[in-house]
């Protein structure tokens, strides 16, 4: 009997995914949402489909607010503010981008684009792919779409 489970914690939420395939004994899956229940976590259930429910929700909007900088829509500020204000978000989406990382906001897209070539959500942005041509990968290189110092983000880069 195959038990396979796969747990996702959502840092640094209370958040916790947990994975049921066509594989996982039912026993295990209710132990282990009872043990995220335990741990002072909530669990929430999902299939096995690309980035589950946080990150498959939250990756394409974020490849969305670039979209709309390669079309000249908006600017990287008037969608952070927007998100910001507008949707209740502690953060926009170009910052968060910037935050976690261009670069592997990218590795995560390209493998979605190549196994999965018919969901038009999965996309890549150009300035997105030219952001880290350039090495300018947001916090951690301390360029992207903003400037950082550090975990400072500062202005418009």
């Amino acid at each position: 009997m195959n038990t396979t489970n796969l747990i996702i914690f959502i840092s640094p939420s209370k958040l916790v995914e947990v994975i049921k395939t066509k594989h996982t004994d039912p026993v295990v899956f209710e132990k282990v949402v009872s043990w995220v229940r335990d741990i002072g976590k909530v669990a929430v259930t999902c299939s096995d489909t690309p980035g589950f429910i946080v990150n498959r929700l939250l990756v394409p909007s974020l490849m969305q607010a670039m979209a709309m900088v390669d079309r000249g829509d908006a600017t990287v500020m008037d969608i952070d503010v927007s998100m910001k204000l507008g949707a209740g978000h502690p953060m926009g989406p170009i910052h968060l981008a910037d935050y976690i990382g261009l670069d592997t906001c990218l590795f995560i897209v390209e493998g979605w684009v190549e196994k999965f070539p018919e969901e038009n959500a999965f996309f890549i942005p150009q300035c997105l792919r030219d952001k880290v041509a350039a090495g300018d990968l947001g916090r951690k290189s301390g360029r992207g779409f903003y400037v950082w110092n550090g975990e400072k983000r500062g202005e418009v880069a």
